[in-house]
């Protein structure tokens, strides 16, 4: 009889145990899922904020608010230390390759020889360096706001249209404002770009570069009345000279002469914007174990009532140890190890768990999972604080209990 009930309360023991890892793992690896995914995006913004080949940004309330961008882009040219000023409008148009029904594509209006020197490292090397446009201030057509001009009519297309519809260098390729082809008209394709997964987005992998004066043109935000602004872009991304790129002062400078030139348009720095996403960043990561500290609460506490659980069943032998002369304190290092084994094994299963869990989701989650889950980043010094934290707290819960087997009266736990 006694056998057996020393085997059950070994069981139970065990059971305990399992159950106090499960709470500890559970509770750490949500914020591993959540500290990993979100520092990975995170990182990956910055990352592609500081690879950027533009320093300053001018953005305007609004769809295509930019007005008057080949002036603009000519007064910030004056300013020293620019390199390079280059007006963007993105439009959603249509082409209609080998004469067949009409495709939609995104469409991108740029000055040819501006936007060049305006892209990072990892994007230069997606486009033929200079563009292939014509004109490369695109100033001949837009002819001082007139658009009397000669037109290129010179087109760039991105390597996955170019595959799926066999358009290639030489080609002519119809081009649109709407799937009425009457209202198309023929440019010569001269050059095919890459589409990195990160550049245009899944939606922008059929698309085309053109100059900024003909997709003007073609879409009516040019000089006509109907549109909201004349001479229209979306953006205009401003570089500086690279002696001036680790300069945030010189930098800092240009985007305040920039503002002085258009005081209702946003004007900011990449500098700016990298530590706003820093602080937010650094916001979202508090909320995270905020968030957490419920479930490691719990955790601790489901520890805290399991040592003493232990002190409880083993009331006799402890009695047994201190009457013999064991002293207090190695009973209570005994039982504070023991919660720090506990903890330490549930904070390594909980971080191995969230590992497997942001593995599962950037596997078979739905693709905006996916692609938020493949960006995780788990930086062993964080995951080693968050461990030790948990491993720290544990000795509250491992003094609670020793506390507990201290003030066992031994007359009664030897009856």
């Amino acid at each position: 009889m006694m056998s057996t009930g020393g085997s059950r309360r070994h069981r139970h023991a065990r059971l305990q145990a399992i159950l106090a890892v499960a709470a500890i793992a559970t509770a750490v690896a949500l914020p591993v899922v959540l500290i990993s995914v979100g520092g990975g995006v995170s990182s990956h913004e910055l990352a592609d904020l500081q690879d950027a080949g533009y320093q300053v940004v001018v953005s305007a309330a609004g769809l295509h608010g930019i007005a008057n961008a080949h002036s603009l882009e000519e007064q910030i040219l004056t300013i020293g230390s620019v390199a390079a000023a280059s007006p963007v409008l993105s439009v959603a148009i249509d082409a209609f390759p080998g004469g067949g029904g009409a495709s939609p594509v995104l469409a991108e209006g740029v000055i040819p020889g501006e936007f060049g020197p305006t892209l990072g490292p990892a994007e230069s090397g997606l486009f033929p360096l200079p563009l292939p446009l014509g004109d490369p201030t695109d100033r001949a057509h837009y002819d001082h706001g007139t658009y009397a001009g000669p037109a290129t009519y010179d087109v760039l297309v991105s390597s996955p249209f170019a595959q799926a519809f066999h358009v290639g260098t030489g080609d002519t390729l119809a081009l649109g404002p709407t799937s009425n082809s009457s209202d198309s008209v023929v440019y010569d394709v001269t050059g095919t770009f890459g589409v990195p997964p990160t550049a245009l987005g899944p939606t922008g992998a059929f698309a085309v570069i053109l100059p900024l004066s003909d997709l003007q043109v073609m879409t009516g935000y040019a000089n006509e009345t109907s549109a909201p602004v004349t001479d229209a872009a979306d953006t205009l991304e401003v570089a500086v000279v690279p002696s001036a790129t680790t300069q945030p002062g010189v930098i800092s400078s240009v985007r305040n002469q920039i503002q002085a030139l258009v005081p209702y348009y946003g004007v900011s720095s990449l500098s700016q914007e990298a530590q706003q996403l820093e602080a937010a960043s650094a916001v979202l990561t508090g909320f995270y174990l905020a968030l957490s500290s419920v479930g490691l609460s719990v955790g601790l506490v489901f520890l805290a009532l399991v040592l003493v659980r232990r002190v409880e069943s083993e009331r006799r032998s402890i009695g047994i140890r201190r009457a013999i002369g064991q002293p207090g304190r190695s009973i209570a290092f005994a039982v504070i190890t023991d919660g720090v084994v506990l903890a330490a094994s549930g904070a390594a299963v909980g971080v191995l768990t969230g590992f497997l869990m942001v593995e599962a989701l950037a596997t078979w989650g739905t693709s905006t999972v996916q692609e938020a889950a493949q960006l995780a980043v788990f930086v062993p010094v964080t995951l080693a604080e968050l461990a030790a934290g948990i491993i720290v707290l544990s000795l509250l819960a491992g003094g609670w209990a020793s506390r507990t087997a201290l003030r066992i009266d031994l007359a009664e736990a030897l009856r």
